[in-house]
């Protein structure tokens, strides 16, 4: 994927942060309990706390980026027909109308990722029983594969940066998408978890978000415009030259 559709991706992360906390909220903020505070060495505290949110969200986000990778792999399987054009141009105008409805999601116009969370249901009641083995969380070997499981909580935001992670018929890019989307979490999940509110207050703001969102669908739409225009330029996936 360019480097615009990186940056659109980051940007959902980041906006969502709200969403993001909502979901996550409740294990990031029991690890800050798990942390007890010195009488005398608040410093140390505070890194503890660190250690464990950080451990956390990169076990997060290594899932993410795993899952990503492994789709983008499989889009590969339907670009073996490179020379095949309108498969390339009906998966590359897929891509761009994810950014649009994730762009309006973000605006607050629509509630898309709903029905995507319900999905996923039915695969954490699988995987979240182990997440009980890391629970008291007291060290960072504890909180990372904490993280990596946390990873697969149904979450319509992943799943539609997942869908376009598949669109990228490539396990390197979508491995880079859902990376970047990740970063893009890491903000307000970190801050959550510190409890320094005026960051998720920013990522609150109806009017950020709305312009957020209107970036996130301007990438989107630009790469509708320039869909007919590709021609013989478009290669595997979401890739322009």
């Amino acid at each position: 994927m360019p480097e615009a559709g990186h940056l659109a991706v980051f940007l959902f992360g980041l906006a969502g942060g709200v969403h993001c906390v909502s979901m996550c909220g409740g294990i990031v903020g029991a690890l800050s309990m798990q942390v007890e505070q010195p009488l005398v060495r608040a410093s140390s505290w505070r890194t503890g706390r660190w250690s464990l949110h950080l451990a956390f969200s990169l076990g997060r986000i290594f899932s993410y980026t795993v899952v990503g990778s492994l789709l983008g792999a499989l889009g590969s399987v339907g670009m073996l027909y490179d020379g095949v054009l309108p498969v390339q141009i009906t998966l590359y105008v897929f891509a761009n109308l994810m950014l649009v409805a994730m762009g309006l999601y973000l605006a607050g116009v629509t509630r898309f990722l709903a029905p995507l969370e319900r999905g996923g249901q039915v695969l954490w009641r699988f995987i979240q029983p182990a997440t009980s083995r890391f629970l008291p969380v007291r060290s960072m070997a504890q909180a990372l594969p904490l993280g990596m499981l946390w990873g697969f909580l149904p979450c319509g935001m992943v799943y539609g940066v997942l869908a376009l992670a598949l669109m990228t018929g490539s396990a390197w890019r979508g491995a880079g998408l859902m990376l970047a989307f990740g970063l893009g979490t890491l903000p307000n999940l970190l801050l959550a978890g510190l409890v320094l509110g005026r960051f998720r207050d920013f990522t609150r703001n109806s009017k950020v978000r709305l312009l957020a969102g209107l970036l996130v669908l301007g990438f989107g739409v630009f790469g509708l415009i320039r869909a007919p225009a590709l021609g013989g330029k478009l290669w595997s996936g979401l890739v322009c030259t």
